[in-house]
């Protein structure tokens, strides 16, 4: 018996695959758990047409990506954090981060599609991929800058927090 997959079935195959089952693996899996229906004329050409309308949807899409990941190549981002005078940050700069400077800048991309390995921890300028649709990568340039002048490690700011941490842990003791 020939079916259509509606949704991906393991070791069967795919969304939209017609395929060739035995009629009861049909009648009593596929079937009732609406993972497949008959191959037959009206479907497969449902299938088909469902096909063009992605296809064509997909490349709108495509399309419109393309032209904001245009305008995102030329952004260059400036974003001041606090640092030491290695030039490490005392924090670091994520994705949202990222985010809310491209919204300032007026685009708005989801920080899901920001692709950071790591959250940057120096100064400098870094390079940053954006993911705007499948095969549309956008790089925007980061400058990370000192907010101030570079801050030394002050040795009197260890011993406060200690202090207050040793307070914190003392008083549910007494």
């Amino acid at each position: 018996m020939e079916i259509i997959l509606r949704e991906d079935v393991p070791n069967l195959g795919h969304t939209g695959d017609v395929v060739k089952v035995k009629p009861g693996f049909a009648r009593n899996y596929l079937f009732p758990r609406g993972l497949a229906v008959v191959a037959d004329r009206r479907s497969v050409h449902e299938l088909e047409h469902q096909k063009r309308v992605l296809a064509e949807k997909r490349e709108r899409e495509r399309k419109v990506s393309q032209s904001q990941a245009e305008g995102l190549n030329r952004v260059r981002l400036v974003i001041s954090a606090r640092a030491g005078e290695s030039g490490k940050l005392f924090g670091s700069v994520t994705n949202q981060d990222v985010e809310k400077g491209l919204a300032e800048k007026g685009f708005s991309v989801d920080r899901r599609r920001i692709r950071l390995d790591e959250p940057i921890k120096t100064l400098g300028e870094h390079k940053i991929t954006i993911r705007l649709a499948a095969g549309v990568d956008a790089i925007v340039t980061v400058s990370v800058e000192a907010d101030g002048p570079l801050a030394a490690q002050e040795p009197e700011a260890t011993p406060e927090a200690s202090s207050t941490t040793a307070t914190e842990t003392t008083e549910p003791n007494e």
